[in-house]
């Protein structure tokens, strides 16, 4: 069975998940979205946990914005000019690509919903 780590990153709150579905979740943690540092942390703390126990091959993330989903883009899988204080110019996609060498889809919080 192919698993996923998924993170709904929301503006108060990530939802971290492992699973092969939305009806097939192995493993889940929320938290409050902090800053980017302690956040990202928690959700890293998270997969690491998780790759003990299950093979993560891909990710995916839907966050709050404005975000570049554009994978030609040199900033895709950025959190751009947010409001949201110290996330400005976050690069989500590559935190977890360099820590996991793995592929990761990035969204919008709203599409994925």
């Amino acid at each position: 069975m192919t698993l996923f780590g998924g993170i709904e990153a929301g503006g108060t709150k990530f939802v971290c998940t492992v699973g092969s579905g939305p009806d097939n979740v192995l493993a889940e943690t929320r938290f409050p979205t902090t800053t980017p540092e302690e956040t990202m942390g928690r959700a890293l703390a998270f997969f690491d946990e998780q790759r003990t126990q299950h093979q993560i091959a891909a990710f995916g993330v839907a966050s709050f914005g404005p975000i570049d989903a554009d994978p030609a883009s040199p900033t895709f899988g950025y959190i751009t000019t947010t409001p949201k204080p110290g996330w400005a110019n976050t690069d989500i996609v590559g935190v977890l690509a360099r820590q996991y060498g793995a592929p990761v889809g990035f969204d919008t919080d709203v599409n994925g919903a």
